[in-house]
């Protein structure tokens, strides 16, 4: 179906890299995983979203259920984790760290890493107003990232201020682009009345070139915003981390408040960006909780895979062995043999084909594995196991009875053969 894809086999490896990676850095920096539905009532993502984004107005999935009831594919992580948030009561438990992965829905065009159905990892940081939170939030993606070997990333910073500044800026924004009203670009023509602050965002070139000149959002925060962005500023400065202020950053979600982050790749044409978040001080109280401050971000990984195929190549998880039988009574033993040595911690795979030796043997060449081995008719009368070490060719006699005692000689051949193959 267009707008979704099949992640095959040979791609899973990248994946679960990630996927691998990202669990243990959250386990470092004491992030709790959490999962929240696939689906939820749609009055969540208008409320939390706002209706005048492009995401709730035009690329939601909705529907009625067999109850009359409108639900929503979830089109983003956030709102769902605030929802669960407050009606778990976590709110009464302190800071919140959370972290979540998993598939989410907007009806776009379709394009190089951008799908209908796609997947996000994402972290959410519930209860802390500090500054030392967003600097913890950025340093945590650009950590994840760095450890996935991306180092050619640049990180886009602003701040979107409290609801009055952004207000303020609002008109004066509004104000600078009506006279321009005609020469802007269709989806920006919408968004003047609806969402101005998206026309910032705008990738029409005419419309880029109006609004080069247009107020500056950064004039426009009060006191208490310029000393909390000036904050991360330093907070980063210190950690190390490169960024640069870019005042035209503007995120495409109305619960936006302060700090607005993106991390971009040059490598991803037309889709730079790998991370984008920020701060929503306003959800929490917005959705029915009590007032709350907040910040997180979302990567999304159809483009992070991407980048990652372009640098490294990740092959399957090593085969310890490929076990090949051919005969009634070796084929029986053969299913209780894998078994046996997968439950010692050995990656096996039993061929299945029933073909002749031979074409099972090429099988076991061309599979990867470090030995192969071979039941017949003989070695099922006698309870045995041929193993073939496949790089040197050399063939040794086991009983299988054996086989449990001598699993730690049989694990440091194998690892002695890994470490000497180039």
């Amino acid at each position: 179906m267009r707008g979704t894809r099949d992640i095959l086999p040979e791609e899973i490896a990248y994946w679960q890299h990630v996927e691998a990676i990202a669990r243990e850095q959250m386990a470092q920096a004491a992030y709790r995983e959490i999962r929240t539905p696939i689906f939820e009532q749609t009055a969540l993502f208008e409320r939390g979203i706002g209706e005048a984004t492009d995401v709730v107005g035009k690329e939601m999935y909705t529907f009625l259920d067999r109850g009359e009831r409108s639900v929503t594919l979830r089109p983003e992580g956030t709102a769902g984790v605030v929802r669960a948030f407050i009606e778990h009561g976590l709110h009464t438990q302190g800071v919140q760290r959370l972290w979540y992965i998993g598939p989410m829905f907007r009806y776009e065009r379709p394009g190089a890493g951008r799908q209908r159905q796609f997947h996000q990892l994402g972290v959410e940081v519930l209860g802390s107003a500090s500054a030392r939170a967003d600097a913890e939030v950025i340093a945590l993606a650009t950590g994840l990232l760095n450890t996935l070997g991306l180092t050619e990333l640049r990180l886009d910073l602003n701040s979107l201020g409290t609801a009055d500044d952004r207000a303020r800026y609002r008109q004066a924004l509004v104000d600078y682009l009506t006279p321009y009203y005609a020469e802007l670009d269709p989806d920006s023509q919408d968004r003047l009345t609806r969402n101005p602050l998206r026309i910032l965002d705008s990738k029409d070139k005419r419309t880029q070139t109006i609004v080069q000149s247009a107020p500056n959002l950064l004039d426009y925060l009060c006191s208490d915003s310029q000393a909390q962005f000036a904050q991360v500023q330093e907070l980063l400065t210190d950690l190390g981390i490169p960024y640069q202020v870019n005042p035209r950053l503007v995120r495409g979600l109305d619960y936006y408040t302060h700090t607005a982050f993106e991390i971009q790749s040059a490598e991803l044409a037309g889709q730079e960006t790998v991370c984008g978040g920020g701060r929503y001080d306003g959800l929490v109280a917005e959705l029915g909780g009590p007032a709350t401050p907040a910040v997180g971000w979302a990567i999304g990984l159809e483009r992070l895979i991407i980048l990652l195929q372009h640098r490294q190549t990740l092959a399957p998880a090593d085969l310890d062995f490929y076990l090949v039988s051919r005969g009634s009574a070796a084929e029986a033993q053969a299913i209780v043999l894998a078994q046996s040595l997968r439950q010692l911690g050995f990656r096996v795979e039993m061929d299945l084909s029933g073909s002749a030796f031979g074409k099972q043997l090429k099988r076991a060449d061309r599979s990867g594995a470090v030995g192969c081995l071979i039941l017949g008719d003989a070695e099922a009368e006698t309870h045995t196991v041929q193993l073939k070490w496949l790089v040197s060719g050399e063939q040794q006699t086991l009983a299988q009875a054996d086989l449990p005692s001598r699993a730690p000689e049989l694990r440091q051949q194998v690892q002695a053969v890994r470490q000497s193959t180039p």
